[in-house]
């Protein structure tokens, strides 16, 4: 058998070798150093790109001492990253806007503390802080913005109403949100999609096709009408339940008229201008798109007992219990310049349980300013 000779090396091979080795043995270091840099970030959630540029930057001492900051990750992963706003990005509370980390540059650069600032983003889209960001700065912030429901783009509004009417800034925020400090009937938001909780008045009309959903035939015994009335069946369910604790109690109420179509509203609108004349129709009746009816759940109630609601024990008993069953008193006379309408005693609107017991439990706010303070998004 032959024997294998072993393979002998060149020196200077060998040594060529020994010293890749080393170099990468000493890369091999590096990248495990680096890694283990990288991922005490990571561990903060810092993201993998953040994490890099903050090493490499220099700063992840200051990181690790300030902790988990989601905008200063945001601020290490945009292209807008400015060192010298370092200390403002762990001091601004993080919101998901395209041109957060730029606006927060040109906001310091205004000379907003960084507490204006949290306000700002707080009430603002990225629109309307982006248009923010190209006025002089405004002094004063809070005496708007300290009500959650303030909206950025709406500020000049504010303060032009105002002016113009001496409101506070609560009552001023409510109006505005509304849109009252605009021509009823012209300036208007369309609505199109069928809830409970919707609003609809002279500045919130109805799609030309809206029909609610699930409208329902409403059983005669539950009305004075020979017509079929209809009504949403979340509305008519309620009323049901509302009718037999009432009957339970002595008092009887029904419905007198519920839905009403694009059709039935014009009908109204003719009736009433031959009778009373347009200037009447103009103040008291809705335009078409524009009345509660036509969402299926607004009912107009009546007494079996008395012609007139106003004076019967009925409409007394509606005001304690109706929020009970989902339903407020939708027209009231303290509320006509909000509501658009006069004082309707016999109009109640079905909202759901939750929200029927806050509007009484607070005064019968009209359901306007309840829209504006929690469902206005």
């Amino acid at each position: 058998m032959r024997k294998v000779e072993s393979i002998k090396l060149k020196p200077w091979l060998a040594t060529l070798l020994k010293v890749i080795g080393i170099i990468l043995f000493i890369l091999l270091c590096i990248f495990a150093y680096y890694r283990i840099q990288i991922n005490s970030l990571k561990k903060l959630d810092y993201s993998e790109e953040a994490s890099n540029k903050i090493l490499f930057s220099g700063k992840k001492k200051y990181v690790l001492s300030v902790g988990k900051r989601k905008t200063l990750n945001e601020a290490f992963e945009s292209k807008y990253y400015d060192e010298k706003y370092l200390d403002n990005y762990t001091k601004i509370k993080y919101v998901d806007q395209k041109h957060f980390i730029q606006n927060i540059n040109k906001l310091v650069d205004l000379d907003y503390s960084n507490n204006d600032i949290n306000i700002i983003f707080s009430h603002g889209t990225d629109e309307s802080v982006t248009e923010f960001t190209k006025r002089d700065k405004v002094h004063y912030l809070e005496e708007y913005f300290s009500y959650d429901y303030a909206k950025l783009e709406n500020y000049d509004r504010y303060v032009a109403y105002s002016d113009l009417y001496g409101t506070d800034e609560e009552d001023t925020i409510v109006r505005v949100n509304l849109n009252l400090d605009k021509t009823p009937y012209e300036d208007y938001v369309t609505i199109d999609k069928f809830s409970a909780d919707m609003l609809v008045n002279k500045y919130r009309k109805l799609a030309d096709d809206f029909v609610p959903s699930d409208l329902t035939t409403i059983d005669i015994k539950y009305t004075d009408n020979e017509d079929d009335l209809q009504c949403s069946r979340l509305t008519l369910n309620a009323f049901i339940e509302m009718y037999k604790a009432a009957e339970k109690e002595g008092y009887s109420i029904f419905i007198n008229s519920a839905y009403r179509s694009v059709e039935d509203q014009q009908e109204l609108i003719d009736l009433y201008t031959k009778s009373y004349g347009t200037s009447y129709v103009e103040k008291y009746v809705a335009k078409i798109g524009f009345s509660e009816h036509q969402t299926g759940l607004g009912l107009d109630i009546g007494s079996r007992k008395s012609q007139i609601f106003a004076n019967s024990s009925e409409y007394q008993w509606m005001l304690d219990n109706a929020y009970k069953y989902g339903f407020i008193l939708r027209y009231d006379k303290r509320y006509e310049d909000i509501t658009g309408f006069r004082r309707e005693a016999w109009h109640y609107r079905y909202v759901g349980k939750d929200i029927a017991k806050y509007i009484y439990e607070h005064n019968n706010m009209p359901l306007e300013e309840y829209y504006v303070m929690f469902l206005d998004k």
